[in-house]
Parts: C-alpha cells; structure tokens; sequence
C-alpha cells in the first residue's frame, strides 16, 4: 500500500488562504485512495474504485500551509471505511489531520441468485456473476465456482448478494485419529511422512498431528488428509 513515502506531490496553498480543507485537498486524497485501491486488486479487469469522501472535524482550525502531503497512515489501507491523513509540510504552525472516507471496489463477484437459508448446500444454479463491493466488509468474495459448489453456508444470503469466505462453513479435511501426509517445507526444499491426527484438521486452521516416529508437529490442514509444516 502507499503511505507516506507514496504521497501524490503536494499542492501549494497561499499563506493567505482560509483554513479548512480546498478541492484541491480532496482531488488528491480522491486520486491517492483510487491508486492504493487498484494496486490492491492488481489490476484485475472489469473494476472500478469509487471514493466517497468524508469531511473533516468542524471544530478544527487549521492554519494557512504553503505545502500539504496527503498520505495514508501506517497500517491503514484504502479499503471500506479508512482515512487519509493531511499534514501541513510547510507553514508557520506544523499540524497533522486525516479525513475520513469510504473506498468502494466494485468488481465482479458470485452472488446469489435466489434467497438462500443458512445450511444450503452450494449447487451450481444458486450462483451467477455479478457486481459486489470487494470492500464493502473484511471477508474476500469467493473468486471461483469451483470454491464454493458442495460446501454449507454458514449463514443466510438475500438474493443479490455477493458470496464471501465467512459466507461458507470451514471444510473438515480430516477427523482425529486419521492418518494424514504432512509435507515440512523450507527455503528451497520439502520432506514428507506420515502422521496421525491429534486434532481434527479444519480448513485454514492449526492442527496437532503425531509422526511414526513419536514427534508432535503442528502444522496448517491444507486439504483431504494433508497438513503442511513450515521449518
């Protein structure tokens, strides 16, 4: 993401200027947020970034700066509801604000083409391509088809919307007991054994399992009876 070191080149306001917060001020935060936002997508097609810009505290008074930089904070993405800060670079009183905005990234999704009751199972005709916000809450759309189709909803979908990760109950790739293949990885190779489950192996989740040998390793459950390692 772009931060400080990212900040679109400053435009000049005359000392004299009223306090508050110019169009020229709001054009840049407009331009910083879109450019962190596709950057974000990495240029996927069909999307498009809308910027709703907030307003800053009406009790503020600043004071006239020559130079502004608008820039988004450490940590802060330009993603749903967030905030860009402006600080004054070069006038007789320094001082540091952030407006806040709303990033909107609408891009094509799978959404739901019917009403769909929490414990649904996914078949293919429930889904069709659509419009979503991507940044409209914290969990991803589910990108593909071939991700959903066979899995439970987790909760209720009203028809239109968009199908997310939290929308689908965690896959159980294994049970406790079962033997699975756990692969250790490391920079530049890997190594395989078998195991026994201790825990039972959640998508996306941690997992205890026990080698032939006697050691216990935690790992990630990746898939049916597969768990990984990291060295």
């Amino acid at each position: 993401m772009l931060g400080a070191a990212g900040a679109l080149p400053a435009v000049a306001q005359t000392p004299d200027a009223a306090p508050g917060v110019d169009a020229a001020w709001t054009a840049r935060v407009e331009a910083l947020a879109t450019q962190a936002a596709q950057a974000a997508v990495g240029g996927r097609p069909g999307v498009r970034v809308e910027v709703v810009p907030g307003t800053l505290d009406p009790r503020l008074k600043l004071a006239p700066c020559a130079r502004v930089d608008i820039y988004l904070p450490p940590g802060q993405r330009a993603w749903g509801a967030t905030r860009v800060g402006l600080r004054c670079a070069d006038g007789p009183v320094a001082w540091n604000v952030y407006m806040p905005l709303t990033v909107k990234v609408i891009a094509p999704a799978l959404v739901a083409v019917q009403p769909l009751a929490a414990g649904t199972v996914v078949e293919p005709s429930h889904l069709q391509v659509g419009e979503a916000d991507w940044a409209a809450v914290e969990s991803p759309v589910v990108a593909s088809a071939d991700l959903a189709v066979g899995r439970t909803l987790a909760r209720a979908l009203h028809a239109g919307a968009a199908l997310r990760d939290a929308d689908l109950k965690k896959r159980q790739w294994f049970a406790v007991g079962d033997p699975v293949r756990v692969l250790a990885t490391g920079r530049g190779f890997s190594v395989g054994a078998e195991a026994v489950a201790l825990t039972p192996g959640f998508e996306g989740q941690s997992v205890r399992v026990r080698t032939e040998s006697g050691r216990t390793l935690t790992g990630m459950a990746v898939g049916e009876r597969r768990v990984e390692v990291p060295l």
